[in-house]
């Protein structure tokens, strides 16, 4: 007769309760190969693709913020070389004194230095984007905004210079007031609505860059979404789940107890054998 046997009780129990709660915590259905290899393969190929959508979709938002800041700068250059070319115009007509022109060339000169402190401070994340830098008034870099998955998804704006010198106003920036006359006014009056025809273009090509990151994002935010739709099938059902932790919690406590039970009268008879 087998007196004392400890058998692993109702095993099945412990291990499905502990199953169920690992899926609770996780909110996951699948978290080990041995759930189901091939669906946990597809479960971490969609997690691995919505993490990429979520980081293109980051870097998209950010190069969108860098091209509002450019846009918001060269709007208001806009409305300086537009301020610029009126007062040029008042100082182009005989019936303004000489000291009323002295005056608008302060005042144009004045507007001037503000384009220029416009384009050497207008930033995105440290990288100057209407110049070269803060001091150098050359071409700002090429961008390449990161917009996809793959190497390829790349949009691409040009070097932009949008200052003075870029645009051929130092002349009327180091312009000397004795000698700026009716007719001086009026020879300038060329250089700035050429200015106003190159801003204007670059202002159009950030603007073209912009509608395809605004584009790109909200493809991104679209394929993102269906990726997160399509791995939420292997998500936790939490009341299917909390239904069976409580089941087999049950039912392990349970066993647990039988087999107290079970070797308590076991060590009885064994007992009343040795009396």
């Amino acid at each position: 007769m087998q007196i004392n046997s400890n058998p692993l009780f109702n095993q099945s129990s412990y291990l499905n309760a502990s199953q169920s709660l690992n899926r609770i915590a996780t909110g996951l259905e699948l978290n080990k190969s041995s759930d189901n290899a091939s669906n946990l393969a597809i479960a971490n190929s969609l997690l691995s693709q919505s993490n990429g959508y979520s980081q293109a979709l980051e870097n998209t938002n950010s190069a969108i913020a860098a091209t509002q800041i450019a846009s918001g700068s060269t709007n208001e250059q806009s409305k300086i070389l537009d301020n610029v070319k009126e007062k040029l115009l008042q100082a182009s007509t005989d019936t303004t004194s000489q000291e009323g022109r002295d005056n608008i060339l302060k005042d144009i000169k004045s507007q001037l230095e503000q384009f220029d402190k416009i384009a050497s401070s207008t930033n995105y994340n440290g990288q100057t984007l209407l110049q070269k830098s803060a001091t150098d008034k050359s071409n700002s870099d090429v961008q390449q905004y990161q917009s996809g998955l793959k190497g390829e998804d790349i949009i691409e704006t040009s070097g932009i210079a949008s200052n003075t010198t870029a645009f051929g106003l130092s002349g009327l920036v180091n312009q000397d007031a004795s000698t700026f006359t009716a007719q001086t006014a009026r020879d300038f009056l060329e250089t700035v609505d050429k200015s106003i025809t190159s801003l204007n273009s670059i202002r159009g090509e950030i603007g073209t860059v912009q509608n395809q990151l605004e584009s790109s994002g909200r493809n991104l935010m679209t394929q993102r979404t269906n990726t997160l739709n399509a791995a939420s099938m292997f998500d936790t059902d939490y009341a299917k789940e909390s239904s069976n932790f409580s089941k087999e919690n049950i039912l392990a406590k349970m066993g647990a107890f039988g087999q107290v039970q079970a070797n308590f009268i076991n060590q009885q008879m064994v007992s009343r054998l040795l009396v």
